[in-house]
């Protein structure tokens, strides 16, 4: 088929700062791109060839969407897998498939599927909600400390906590969740699998992630990782084996922890272009998005590799800030070699929203780690 220049059309659930950044090679490669999202504000809407408001967790919606355009894909979980089926069925390719969307979007099947496929991951326990984990508790079957989440509907650190003690399940929502396991662990490494219609997989380096204490979200992407080429290994061999066992098409971010004992266990997967990627842009020979819309199309995939090391700030709205957004000193961090700032196109902030990022690349993995730090205590997201 040619997408280029064409009257193919490919539909994109969801329509935020992901969906923006894969709109950037939709437009080079001349590629018309309608996109779904609930949000008359979404980042995306400028962008497409045509923008449509609407649920995508609506069946009618997402199905009557899905029925203007030649391919579907998602940039976004949390949408509508009857009509993905529904639509699979008549079929309209869908990538990835509804079928690997559902193991993925619940957690606790999630966690369930690799306990079954053995890749190895922390223990963990399921509860219908959060009254059926409290009596887990009483009855000494589950332990303080450990990780709840919620099984659905999570996203930036949003439904997930720490939990020391009963004082720490005082707010939170009485939903379907999942208790794990404390782990001791050194690292949160992530590797990105992208595997394309016809099966020709390639993955990107290995990233290391620092993450915010308080709001659990990734503060800095390094890539490549500073670890052991042999922890690089393993992680990229069970990276692969995860994309395998989910059968996906696309893109696969596998996020792990690296043990004390230098063991590998998978946290969770997205199965769409990733926070870790986003250093790929500047850093890599084929950005993940690109390498997200070749896979789809089955088109050949691109090198992965990266021409300089990279690293990648998030930008959040600062405590203390709601309103209009102000990007404070963005001017000094331009006037810095190697930095480049991607503002996503959200007017309004809030505390811990994200708002952008910050590439920064240095063909010295030190150096560009100062600049990291620079760019970060430099860079305010704050309001009017």
């Amino acid at each position: 088929m040619n997408y280029f220049s064409s009257d193919f059309k490919l539909g994109i659930l969801g329509g935020g700062q992901l969906g923006k950044m894969l709109l950037t090679e939709t437009r080079k490669f001349d590629i018309q791109t309608y996109i779904l999202d609930p949000s008359d504000e979404a980042p995306s809407q400028f962008g497409a060839t045509k923008f449509f408001r609407g649920s995508l967790m609506d069946f009618d919606t997402v199905y009557q969407f899905g029925k203007m355009v030649n391919l579907l894909t998602i940039e976004i979980e949390n949408v509508n897998l009857d009509a993905l089926d529904k639509l699979e069925e008549e079929g309209l390719p869908v990538y990835p498939s509804p079928k690997t969307l559902r193991l993925i979007q619940n957690k606790g099947c999630q966690k369930d599927f690799y306990v079954q496929n053995n890749i190895p991951t922390s223990p963990h326990q399921r509860y219908v909600d959060l009254n059926d984990l409290r009596k887990s508790l009483e009855k000494d079957e589950l332990e303080f400390p450990f990780v709840w989440k919620c099984a659905q509907f999570g996203y930036d650190g949003n439904g997930v906590k720490v939990c020391r003690s009963a004082l720490d399940l005082v707010k939170l929502p009485n939903v379907e969740c999942i208790a794990e396991e404390m782990v001791p662990f050194k690292n949160e490494l992530a590797v990105i699998v992208v595997r394309s219609v016809s099966g020709e997989v390639k993955t990107y380096p290995v990233v290391e992630m620092e993450f915010h204490p308080e709001a659990n979200q990734v503060e800095y992407v390094i890539c490549p990782a500073r670890i052991d080429e042999k922890v690089a290994q393993k992680a990229t061999e069970i990276a692969l084996k995860v994309s395998q066992a989910f059968n996906h098409v696309g893109l696969l971010a596998v996020e792990m922890f690296q043990t004390e004992d230098d063991e590998i266990l998978v946290n969770e997967v997205a199965p769409r272009p990733h926070n870790s990627g986003h250093y790929s842009i500047e850093a890599s020979y084929t950005s993940q998005f690109e390498n997200h819309l070749r896979a789809i199309l089955d088109l050949p995939l691109g090198n992965t590799n990266s021409k300089v090391a990279g690293i990648m700030v998030n930008l959040v709205g600062e405590e203390g800030f709601s309103g209009q957004v102000i990007y404070e000193n963005i001017e000094k961090i331009m006037a810095i070699d190697g930095v480049t700032p991607h503002i996503y196109g959200k007017r309004e902030t809030r505390p811990f929203r994200k708002m952008g990022h910050v590439t920064i690349v240095n063909e010295n993995m030190d150096e560009a780690r100062k600049i990291a730090e620079e760019v970060k205590n430099s860079i305010r997201v704050i309001s009017v």
